[in-house]
């Protein structure tokens, strides 16, 4: 069966590659994979995932979350927020869940919320 053009995939990934850098605010619809490195607000509808090259500065707000890289600011995750072993995160927390390995290093306060904030 041929694949109709007009079908939108609304799994849609955006990707900001190791060696990207933005500044500036950022906002999507769908999931979104920093493995580069952002100075500004990013809020997504989506799952964000910052890579173990990623880096950002600023306030995050999104569905769900997981962290291998660096984050400064404040983080609001709907659902679980997961920081990976090489995470350095610093800035306060709202979740709804959160999973820390060990070896991650987390500075800030943490707060469970079921409130979403998107």
């Amino acid at each position: 069966m041929a694949k109709d053009n007009n079908e939108i995939n609304l799994q849609v990934i955006n990707l900001i590659a190791k060696g990207t850098r933005i500044t500036g605010d950022i906002n999507s619809d769908g999931d979104l994979r920093v493995d580069g490195e952002i100075s500004g607000n990013l809020e997504s509808r989506g799952r964000l995932v910052i890579g173990a090259s990623g880096k950002i500065v600023g306030d995050i707000s999104c569905k769900s979350c997981e962290i291998a890289g660096a984050h400064q600011g404040k983080i609001f995750v709907a659902e679980l927020l997961s920081l990976k072993a090489s995470s350095n995160v610093t800035g306060d927390i709202t979740t709804g869940k959160l999973s820390i390995e060990p070896g991650a290093y987390f500075k800030g306060t943490c707060t469970m919320s079921d409130e979403n904030p998107l």
